[in-house]
């Protein structure tokens, strides 16, 4: 599939198609994305993921389409964990919610050129440096372990040297104007918060592409599965964010989830070349019911929340 032009061509523009529809009809106005408009978004993009999927299958077999289905659920999975660093950012950054989906909108649209470009040197790399998918499996595996051991992590966006840099170059406004990320104040070009946001969502993402990118090359190195795969979950983050945003604390158990999900994929990087290589559906089989099992977890066992002791009053 990776030499037939037409089938990159078409996908992207098919992609470039859907966000002009997205922000130019449906979200064209800002306002708030209600949890149920998120849910008929997520639907669509899992559908349309799922249906592209079967085009797989048509044009190149079943194999390849256990590849992409496989990709896609570890994308979309490692994904999650963007969620909690966008929460984070827009509660720190006060971001009203109507203009949080532009902020993820063209965050988005920045990572799909991001990975792209990560994925075309990643398979660069593999295809001349065979020895580095073990770098990358060691890599995964002691991600993997920090995720599992060090779950509770402090931001801190004002410490970013990026946009400390960013501050030094132009001058930003005390607060939003509207969803503009730029406007002009007595003559003088002046950045908005919401693009020191915009730039914090696309740092966070290129950090976590690096775990999450080499991990789909442990289960298949086709630049055009990988590239599709990591799109179709790219584009299904906007409105996962909105769907679960609320209730992500109720999941405690899922960054452990996450953590054995890429030290799993680590080891099966190790072992790709061995008689004990996994096989893709034990992979698939394996990364579905580690999640499903982290989320059952979390609700079986509520997090503890800690209630503050009440001071003692003398009564008269």
């Amino acid at each position: 599939m990776t030499t037939q032009l037409w089938l990159w061509v078409g996908f992207n523009v098919f992609v470039l198609a859907m966000l002009a529809l997205d922000l130019g009809v449906f979200h064209r106005k800002s306002h708030v994305v209600s949890v149920r408009e998120a849910m008929a978004w997520t639907v669509v993009w899992v559908t349309l993921a799922m249906l592209f999927n079967v085009g797989v299958w048509h044009f190149a077999g079943a194999q390849k389409a256990l590849e992409f289905t496989s990709g896609y659920v570890i994308e979309y999975s490692l994904s999650v964990d963007n969620i909690f660093v966008f929460a984070l950012l827009f509660s720190y950054f006060a971001v009203p919610p109507k203009f949080q989906h532009r902020v993820l909108f063209w965050g988005i649209l920045g990572a799909l050129v991001l990975r792209a470009i990560m994925i075309g040197a990643g398979t660069v790399l593999i295809a001349k440096f065979a020895w580095i998918i073990y770098v990358f499996g060691a890599f995964l595996i002691l991600t993997g372990i920090k995720m599992i051991v060090k779950r509770e992590e402090e931001l801190h966006p004002e410490r970013n040297p990026v946009v400390k840099w960013f501050k030094k170059l132009m001058p930003v406004t005390s607060d939003y104007r509207e969803d503009k990320f730029f406007v002009r104040e007595n003559g003088v070009r002046m950045a908005t918060p919401l693009f020191v946001v915009l730039l914090l969502v696309e740092i966070s993402d290129v950090i976590f592409a690096v775990d999450s990118i080499p991990a789909i090359f442990a289960v298949t190195t086709d630049p055009f599965i990988v590239y599709t795969s990591n799109v179709f979950a790219i584009l299904g983050l906007r409105s996962l964010y909105f769907a679960l945003a609320g209730v992500m604390d109720k999941f405690h158990y899922l960054k452990i989830g996450l953590g054995v999900v890429l030290t799993f994929v680590g080891v099966k990087m190790l072992l790709a070349h061995t008689a004990w290589k996994i096989d893709t559906l034990v992979s698939l089989g394996m990364v579905v019911l580690t999640l499903a099992m982290s989320v059952v977890m979390s609700l079986l066992r509520p997090k503890k929340t800690v209630i503050p002791a009440l001071s003692a009053k003398t009564v008269d």
